[in-house]
């Protein structure tokens, strides 16, 4: 059965404890996602991870693995989920998935003081994908940009696109909670080389 794992971001603890605010796995673009993948066959599941506003690694790995995980899985990342995913894809070499879409993945380069993203960055995570496509947009945060140039001069095989005006792809940098583009690209029919 096809199945997908949609990892949300790190909100600020403010954002997070806001009674006014959706829980992050219900926030942009996710409950669209995951409905347009559930109609297309594609099993989606967007967990809820344990204390994002202060990200321990361990919390996103718990999530991802708790899933079946097969070559034909569908990984999205959004933000600190996107860098979780670069960080997973690249210490389990062992392990292939279907599509893998990032969109505005943070690995802290600035080295913030984030655990979460000590590890060194395996060029060729994309070889063991069915494609990998990164998402970015030209009006993104600094911390996304150079991320973004960090994984355009570090990996291989991957699919850049970049969008203009979109922000960090939430609501309000899109204007809207639908979003097309990603799920073209979750859809994608590429193979696994």
């Amino acid at each position: 059965m096809k199945n997908a794992i949609l990892l949300h971001g790190r909100p600020s603890k403010e954002e997070f404890f806001n009674p006014e605010t959706p829980s992050e796995s219900n926030a942009y673009w996710f409950p669209w996602l995951q409905k347009q993948l559930l109609i297309n066959g594609v099993h989606a599941q967007t967990p809820e991870i344990k204390e994002p506003y202060a990200p321990k690694y361990e919390n996103w790995v718990r999530e991802i693995e708790r899933f079946e995980i097969t070559p034909e899985t569908i990984l999205v990342g959004h933000s600190c989920g996107g860098g979780a995913l670069v960080r997973w894809l690249s210490e389990n070499k062992d392990i292939k998935v279907g599509k893998v879409v990032l969109v505005a993945p943070w690995i802290d380069v600035e080295k913030d003081d984030w655990p979460l993203f000590d590890f060194t960055i395996d060029p060729d995570i994309a070889d063991r994908t069915a494609g990998l496509t990164i998402f970015h947009s030209d009006n993104d945060g600094p911390e996304m940009q150079s991320t973004s140039a960090v994984l355009k001069k570090t990996l291989n095989n991957y699919e850049h696109v970049e969008f203009h005006g979109y922000g960090h792809f939430t609501q309000r940098g899109m204007n809207t909670g639908e979003f097309p583009e990603l799920l073209q690209a979750c859809l994608d029919k590429a193979a696994i080389s």
